[in-house]
């Protein structure tokens, strides 16, 4: 067997796999559940419940989507141009770190000039520190799945120390913690009294503003363009180091801004678990969503109901919230094999 290239895929050779990889994964859960000795109908019944089901569990689902919105855009970036980004992780705190470092009292702004500077400092530093693996690869050839996947285990260590060290809260008890962000430095409530932060409407602000520098920029018409062949583009007189240097600028900008909405959205100061991989979920959130930004909101809220909504399921019913992890992870297998499958067709020899 061999696969072939399809010139033009139609509608059906798009959607068909992708509708396809989400059905078999539900499958496969359902499975799983009756394994564990549940009643699939209800566990899906009670995820659906646990996540949707109250006003307070559908403001969890939306604060858990945020930073996977953020990390999902910035693998979505960096994917469509072949720039592996593995690393949100390392860049998601790299912006959280900014953000404890000046939202802590070291600037004494009011909080309409404080929180941009701080958004755009913490950004900053999730870009450069993708922007390290970027050159690696662009002027040594150097594997950026490798270098930024190192990254995320370098940095967590740099923040363990900054934890242990400088940005210890002396009056958190001997706790690895940092001190609390002042109050200028917290992004307000959407709605006062609940705990669904403004960093969802940045989040969502973000999708918006990738999808116009993707679909009408040029810099969004080179990306791809990178992306599909860079030997082409490199032909065509694009400049393909520039385009992947400013790839991952924007990419791990985004990344970055998830730990910024964490630390001043909803957490108040950086501890080591601060992120419980949402780098990582990152790229099943983008490879879900077909690399498509608007795409990754709703792929991000679906991530984040499953999580949340299981939660509440594990109690109601008694199977390991596992199920989720185990759902993610096949829906990401199946998911890779059906893009495979909108450019490929399988011939038999």
């Amino acid at each position: 067997m061999r696969l072939e290239p399809i010139e033009a895929p139609g509608v059906a050779r798009r959607v068909l796999p992708p509708a396809l990889a989400i059905v078999a994964t539900f499958v496969v859960a359902a499975v799983l559940a009756m394994i564990a000795g549940g009643d699939p109908l209800r566990v899906f019944g009670e995820i659906v419940k646990g996540a949707v089901g109250s006003k307070f569990a559908l403001l969890e689902t939306l604060n858990r989507a945020t930073p996977l919105i953020f990390t999902g855009l910035a693998v979505a970036v960096a994917f469509r141009a072949k720039l592996w980004n593995i690393g949100a992780e390392a860049q998601l705190y790299a912006g959280a770190v900014v953000t404890v470092v000046l939202g802590t009292g070291a600037l004494t702004l009011p909080a309409p000039v404080l929180l941009p500077l701080i958004g755009v400092a913490a950004a900053l530093a999730g870009a450069l520190v993708l922007l390290v693996p970027a050159i690696l690869k662009t002027r040594f050839g150097v594997d950026e799945v490798v270098t930024t996947l190192l990254f995320n285990f370098i940095f967590l260590l740099f923040v363990s120390y900054l934890l242990e060290g400088p940005l210890k809260d002396p009056m958190g008890m001997g706790w690895p913690k940092s001190p609390r962000l002042i109050d200028e430095a917290r992004l307000p409530r959407i709605v006062e009294g609940l705990r669904l932060h403004w960093g969802f409407a940045l989040a969502l602000i973000a999708a918006v503003a990738v999808w116009v520098i993707q679909t009408r920029t040029t810099l969004g018409f080179e990306m791809r363009a990178v992306g599909q062949n860079a030997e082409a583009a490199r032909f065509a007189g694009m400049p393909v180091m520039s385009v992947i240097l400013k790839t991952a600028l924007l990419s791990g900008g985004l990344a970055a801004l998830a730990g910024f909405s964490e630390v001043s959205g909803l957490k108040g100061s950086l501890t080591l678990d601060l992120s419980p991989g949402y780098g990582y979920t990152g790229i099943v959130v983008a490879m879900l969503a077909l690399l498509h930004p608007l795409g990754v909101v709703v792929a991000a809220l679906f991530v984040a109901a499953i999580f949340v909504g299981a939660d509440s399921m594990s109690r109601a019913v008694g199977v390991p919230t596992y199920l989720a992890d185990i759902m993610l992870a096949t829906a990401l297998l199946l998911m890779v094999l059906a893009i495979l499958l909108t450019k490929f067709r399988v011939r038999r020899d």
